[in-house]
């Protein structure tokens, strides 16, 4: 089989899968499990085939034209190169351990063969995205991921937070999506093709006539996708979906999506410096804020979730200093730990019996409770903090050490300020990350929150999926000295510099951390929680220290049941508030946005019923009283009619003779 047939049949099957399980499944429900693992896995399979048969060698590039438009012909086109075959093969293996897992984790769901179909459709839909060579094909599948999306994260509609979520996901990804639909026609009618190919080769040729205008288009529906400053939001509140939705959404669709185009794409963004600074302080501003926030949550879903927005921040911030090799060197492997963060975090709610227990506060004991996800999770965390020899290690150093490259000057056609601003706010990120990730390590596995009850051990098809993403995520990073030859060329080993920045500054993260939990204990120990107004013995110092780490509940499931002590609260004081409420931007967006839009609503629907309404009833009710008056003077009787006739003779009779006398006159 050629690896034309191979790429072709990757996305093929699990779509294939996905009718017939959309079609069948609740009619033959012994055939939707194979029918959600099996497509999926055969794709999988066929990934690593294209990826072996690529070999990091030219790139693949077939087409047949798709039908005539009479302008701008739409292609079927192929295009695989080093980092599209890579990025199929991470799609493939955590759609595939998505779906092994789901079959454990939703086995009582009475909607799990809808479920398992969507999911296979996502995997299709990301890889057409990923193997395409035409715009308008790849706009196809990143529709078809966003309803999906919408579907998944609304899987629960029988709450009010699923159904909120899965709605603001929607409208917020298609905020962007409609100026990136006016870019792609933009960039087309510019190049004179949907070709990825051609348009990259127009970009070097000729150039474009208006590259800032096109790549801030493009960048909108990037930032929607890939939850990327301002339009962010949508991602946290996503967590209301089952966790492996969550997984696959995080870790290999959807949000990687955003990052793959502009990676794709990335020569069109580098004829604009202006389009390179926005994209460069867009993810400085999602890398920081998103670390503060992550500090701040307590359920530990929406930790990863933020964790997620930051990392993808890393990913954009090495495409605004011109790296793509970095950017995906990156996705892949946070594609990996991601991944295995959000199913281990999905077998901790799984042992808590429910997802209201998801409040880290309100764990304890967890470490020798569900042994594998702690050892792997704990492995899944050092990653993310880049804490060497792990996976996330050698690609967050390859995004440091490519912003070192840009502010430096020594990268062609990127500003110095992208390269500083990248640098700067990832340190500082880099930070922040070990500072949370620690947090979350502590208060899940070490903490003396409330026990939660047993539920048995875990089922075998959850934890053997941990130890599967456990192997990438331990070893990946080793391979950055064979990648370049996927990526450009471009070294992927990471520099003195930013190697003993970027791990000190993680070191310091984690040990701040750490100190601050062991302090907040103690004094929570000392004091029983909530005894701060009635502690006769507690000086001032120390109840402004218990002020911090004795709190009434803001998470958890048991109101009125206190928290035990949280260090983000003592590192982040007064800011704390303000990060848990992820800065406020609902409650911006919505004064600036969701009031005004509504008011307007208000006001159309006034008009429309105190004054359109009006007319319109008024123009039914006119003739309504001139047939009412008309209808009294048909009585039916024969002497009315002659007096009628008589009279009405009567009157012409003087009214001539007055016209006569008149005129006599």
């Amino acid at each position: 089989m050629t690896l034309t047939t191979t790429a072709v049949l990757a996305p093929l099957l699990p779509f294939l899968g996905a009718v017939v399980g959309l079609l069948t499944g609740r009619r033959s429900p012994g055939f939707v499990r194979p029918l959600a693992v099996l497509p999926t896995l055969a794709a999988a399979v066929l990934t690593v085939a294209v990826a072996v048969g690529q070999g990091g060698g030219p790139a693949t590039d077939v087409a047949t034209r798709l039908t005539p438009t009479g302008s701008l012909p739409v292609d079927l086109a192929l295009h695989v190169d080093g980092f599209a075959a890579l990025i199929g093969v991470l799609v493939g293996v955590v759609a595939t351990c998505v779906q092994i897992y789901s079959t454990a984790y939703l086995r009582d769901d009475p909607r799990y063969p809808s479920y398992a179909a969507l999911v296979s459709l996502f995997t299709s839909a990301m890889l057409l995205v990923v193997y395409t060579g035409d715009l308008m094909v790849l706009l196809v599948g990143w529709e078809v991921m966003g309803i999906c999306s919408y579907f998944l994260v609304g899987h629960y509609w029988e709450t009010e937070a699923a159904r909120a979520a899965s709605l603001k996901a929607f409208l917020v990804t298609k905020l962007g999506d409609v100026p990136f639909l006016f870019g792609i026609f933009a960039l087309a009618a510019d190049a004179g093709t949907f070709r990825i190919t051609g348009i990259l080769g127009h970009v070097a040729r000729d150039g474009l006539h208006h590259p800032t205008l096109i790549a801030l288009l493009l960048l909108a529906g990037v930032a929607g996708k890939s939850a990327q400053f301002p339009l962010h939001t949508w991602l946290p509140d996503a967590m209301a979906g089952p966790t492996p939705v969550s997984a696959l959404i995080h870790a290999a669709t959807m949000v990687a999506a955003g990052v793959y185009v502009v990676a794709r794409l990335l020569p069109v963004f580098a004829a604009s410096a202006a389009a390179l600074v926005v994209l460069a302080v867009m993810a400085a501003v999602t890398m920081v804020g998103s670390a503060l926030a992550a500090l701040a949550q307590d359920d530990i879903k929406r930790v990863l979730a933020y964790s997620t927005v930051g990392q993808l921040g890393y990913m954009t911030g090495a495409l605004a200093v011109g790296d793509r090799g970095a950017a995906v060197f990156h996705l892949l492997s946070h594609g990996a730990f991601k991944a295995l963060l959000f199913l281990g975090a999905g077998v901790v709610i799984h042992a808590a019996g429910t997802n209201s227990l998801a409040a880290m506060s309100r764990m304890g004991g967890l470490a020798r409770r569900i042994p594998d996800a702690f050892w792997t999770v704990t492995v899944a965390l050092l990653a993310l903090a880049a804490i060497p020899p792990f996976a996330g290690f050698f690609s967050k150093e390859a995004v440091l050490g490519a912003a070192e490259h840009a502010a430096t000057g020594h990268a062609a056609g990127v500003p110095g300020a992208a390269g500083w601003t990248v640098l700067i706010s990832g340190l500082l990120t880099a930070l922040l990350t070990a500072a949370y990730a620690t947090r979350l390590w502590l208060l899940t596995f070490r903490g003396t929150g409330t026990e939660v009850p047993d539920h048995g051990p875990q089922p075998r098809a959850m934890t053997a999926v941990l130890w599967v993403l456990f192997l990438p995520t331990v070893g990946f990073g080793l391979t950055a000295t064979f990648l370049p030859a996927w990526f450009d060329g471009r070294s992927l080993t990471p520099t003195l510099t930013t190697s003993v920045l970027g791990t000190g500054v993680a070191l310091v993260g984690g040990l701040i951390t750490y100190a601050a939990w062991r302090h907040t204990s103690a004094l929570a120990t000392r004091t029983p929680l909530g005894a701060v107004a009635v502690a006769e013995d507690a000086t001032p110092a120390l109840a402004e220290e218990l002020a911090i780490v004795t709190h009434p509940p803001a998470y958890g499931d048991a109101a009125g049941a206190p928290d035990p002590a949280d260090p983000g609260r003592l590192l982040l004081g007064p800011l704390h508030r303000h990060a848990a409420a992820g800065f406020h931007l609902d409650a911006v967006y919505s004064a600036l946005f969701v009031r005004p839009v509504r008011a307007a609503a208000e006001l159309v629907r006034f008009l429309d019923r105190a004054v359109v309404d009006t007319y319109v009833s008024g123009a039914g009710t006119a003739p309504r009283w001139l047939g009412a008056a008309v209808r009294r003077a048909q009585t039916g009787n024969v002497q009315t009619y002659l007096g009628a006739l008589l009279a009405g003779a009567l009157v012409l009779g003087v009214a001539a003779a007055l016209v006569a006398t008149g005129t006599g006159a």
